[in-house]
């Protein structure tokens, strides 16, 4: 049963190969775009190799929801994430820190919680979920 900081160091391994990216460059806040300059092929990439690193099965659309919003009028105004739409999230992304986001909720700012940590986050929960953990 790995430790929070061992699934963490597995994650950042994992991102290191995926993204092509030095190791002291994976810190828990950086997004995955905006810092280590993943695109949305690379998101397949992740979420296969931490399948295999990790021995879980990732559903399509869990750990990186495709576009939650679709243009819902309920869920986004203005650009905006309206409170109907941050409970969306908050239920299909338990394991991101929303917080900093409801602050804030720009539609454009979305790829902002895709952090490392979140993806931590997600894999403890994924490995409590089976007893890996």
């Amino acid at each position: 049963m790995p430790t929070q900081t061992e699934i963490y160091e597995k994650v950042s391994a994992t991102l290191v190969e995926a993204l092509n990216v030095d190791e002291e460059d994976i810190k828990p806040d950086s997004t995955l775009q905006g810092d280590l300059g993943a695109e949305s092929i690379d998101f397949l990439d992740i979420v296969f190799r931490l399948e295999r690193e990790f021995g879980i099965k990732i559903p399509r659309g869990e750990l990186f929801p495709e576009s939650i919003f679709q243009g819902d009028p309920d869920f986004v105004q203005n650009g905006r994430v309206t409170e109907k739409g941050l409970a969306e999230l908050r239920a299909k992304m338990p394991f991101a820190d929303l917080d900093q986001f409801a602050a804030d909720p720009q539609v454009s700012h979305i790829s902002d919680l895709f952090t490392v940590e979140m993806i931590a986050r997600y894999i403890q929960g994924k490995l409590a979920e089976s007893g890996k953990n």
